[in-house]
């Protein structure tokens, strides 16, 4: 279909009365325990309202879905469907990680997605992601004005990162920092129990290219002095090699072994990453993973202590079995109310989650702008770690340890969670075949 025409289709569109609009929802980054909660809220919500939306299709693969016109619908999901899709980690309609080039150097992108938006009736665009995304997001919200279709866009936030500014976290964070708390603990009780004849020294690598949230939250397990974790490293403070080790020779001394966690981006003092590796991902960041192994050889070459080392990987963030309540309850509303913004006529906002009190914990959803959210990377507090730089501070406890309040079990069989295997069909494609830049 050529460009040409979405000019007058819109004309005639604006003179005509309002009719119900399809709804696109998509996924986008790394996926979270708790995104397809979130989609299957986006999806009951607009079913709440079909005077407005006529069905939602899901893109395949994010944004690389709406390009090649590779659209689910999800109008023959049921109920029990979308109950299992709440307990099911992943993304179920698949993520990608691939950014928008700008406008000027890449108008063709933004004329087949208005291609796609007017081949499929969409009027209102949901994007699933991080700060990547919701750049992905501005730049579609923009396309009303800038190309003439009329389309509704609000980025819907996750991350197991907790780095979006604006919102008091980001859902998908609470789960993977539950899941990371609760292995440190336990891997702790098991070097504890070798470390008389074995193992001194554990080192536990988790996600956080510049921030060090989910590292920060395994700090929540310690409640007297020398319990584990005695050592947390941080993107937010330079590696201290000389303090490092001093402190993990002190706290085997005192303690009997000793358990570090260490986010993936932990930088030198030349800022350098510690596990950096010649190669970059699809957003153009640094290719991360590894800075458990460099401690390690540090530990066992000028300590010489015996030591193993686990890299968290996958497993924090799709750790659905283990998911807070919390996240499972604000990964829902935040899909709830995109839905209702988006209804409202808003569009480049991003619904938010405003921290009311501690203790009791309360919480409330807010909105925020697009254009403050995108690419924009919030860094822990300095007020969160503590003094030497290498643990939390009790403020931290305060504001992580609600967060991972209560237990959203998945549906068992046979001993193992009953995870929903997708079947929806695409729906049928009006355009030539989208050729890739």
């Amino acid at each position: 279909m050529p460009n040409c025409a979405f000019l007058a289709i819109a004309e005639v569109q604006q003179g005509e009365a309002m009719t119900a609009k399809n709804a696109l929802y998509a996924q986008s980054g790394g996926v979270t325990p708790v995104i397809n909660v979130t989609a299957a809220a986006v999806i009951e919500e607009a079913r709440r309202h079909p005077d407005a939306i006529a069905r939602v299709l899901a893109a395949r693969n994010g944004i690389l879905g709406v390009l090649r016109e590779s659209l689910y619908d999800t109008s023959g999901l049921s109920e029990d469907d979308l109950k299992r899709m709440r307990q099911t980690p992943g993304g179920v309609f698949g993520s990608c990680r691939f950014k928008l080039g700008r406008f000027s150097e890449h108008k063709a992108q933004y004329e087949r997605l208005i291609e796609v938006f007017q081949a499929h009736d969409i009027g209102y665009f949901f994007y699933n992601g991080g700060g990547d995304s919701a750049d992905t997001a501005l730049k579609v919200s923009a396309l009303g004005e800038k190309m003439g279709y009329p389309i509704t866009c609000i980025a819907v936030p996750k991350t197991i990162d907790n780095d979006l500014p604006i919102t008091d976290n980001s859902p998908g964070f609470a789960s993977a920092a539950k899941y990371v708390a609760v292995s440190t603990l336990e891997a702790s009780l098991d070097v504890q129990a070798m470390a008389d004849t074995s193992t001194k020294v554990f080192i536990f690598e988790v996600m956080g290219r510049h921030a060090g949230w989910l590292a920060a939250s395994a700090g929540v397990v310690q409640r007297e002095p020398d319990d584990p974790p005695h050592v947390i490293l941080m993107p937010e403070r330079r590696f201290d090699e000389n303090a490092f080790l001093r402190k993990v020779k002190q706290v085997v001394d005192r303690v009997g072994y000793c358990t570090v966690v260490a986010s993936e981006g932990v930088k030198d003092a030349d800022g350098q990453f510690l596990s950096e590796q010649p190669m970059l991902d699809a957003f153009g960041h640094p290719q991360l993973g590894g800075v458990a192994p460099v401690l390690a050889q540090l530990v066992r070459e000028k300590l010489g202590l015996k030591n193993h080392w686990a890299v968290a990987d996958y497993l924090q963030r799709s750790a659905r079995h283990i998911a807070s309540q919390v996240d499972v309850d604000q990964a829902e509303a935040v899909g709830r109310a995109a839905v209702r913004m988006a209804l409202e006529g808003k569009n480049a906002l991003m619904p938010v989650i405003r921290r009311l009190s501690d203790a009791p914990y309360r919480w409330e959803i807010g909105e925020g702008m697009l254009a403050d959210i995108a690419n924009v990377e919030q860094m822990m507090p300095d007020d969160f770690i503590a003094e030497d730089g290498m643990g939390i501070t009790e403020k931290a406890r305060r504001y992580f340890l609600p967060l991972l309040a209560g237990e959203a079990y998945p549906q068992y069989r046979q001993g193992l969670p009953l995870y929903l295997r997708l079947d929806c069909p695409l729906v049928q494609r009006f355009l030539p075949e989208y050729e890739q830049e």
